[in-house]
């Protein structure tokens, strides 16, 4: 079974986010948007408990975390993806570095560094990427919200991924 870790931003990010994600995003159908701490990965029941152990330990120590989108942005030419980017992607590289910086959920080989944002249109062509993108990023964006909780996913048979559980972060 496939699981991940992720935050979702508040309900008008999403609209916002969905009026081009279900167009643009062929996982639109299956995932609310949303900021990946890390992505799907087949766990055994024993390391589920261990995250899940981990997971009810930062989410203690962590504050809720304001998230402030300030235009979009792109991961061409290595990935075909347009996004909300943050302001300041901090607070998030933070929550991720305390997540997946050591222990079981490290990620020493990661190709390249964790880049908190939220997934607007994917797997696009060349050239409908650079149309798109160039109309998006003339748009003003300035939404913001605080999230206050972290999610854990898990993939259903039928590729819907499922909220498991929430972890408060309480630490305020």
């Amino acid at each position: 079974m496939l699981y991940g870790i992720a935050v979702f931003p508040s309900k008008e990010i999403q609209d916002t986010a969905n009026r081009l994600r279900q167009r643009y995003d062929p996982q639109f159908a299956f995932i609310d948007p949303h900021l990946t701490l890390r992505a799907s990965e087949d766990w055994t029941d024993d390391q589920l408990r261990d995250v899940h152990e981990l997971l009810e330990r930062t989410a203690a120590q962590c504050k809720p975390i304001r998230l402030h989108f300030n235009r979009f942005s792109t991961f061409f030419p290595v990935n075909n993806v347009i996004y909300l980017a943050l302001s300041d992607p901090e607070p998030m590289q933070s929550l991720y570095k305390r997540i997946c910086g050591g222990g079981m959920l490290a990620e020493p080989d990661k190709p390249y560094a964790y880049t908190p944002h939220l997934t607007v249109a994917q797997n696009l062509g060349d050239d409908e990427l650079h149309d798109l993108y160039g109309s998006l990023r003339l748009r003003d964006v300035d939404i913001a919200c605080t999230v206050d909780k972290l999610e854990l996913l898990r993939r259903s048979a039928d590729g819907i991924w499922e909220h498991m559980h929430a972890y408060p972060l309480t630490n305020k």
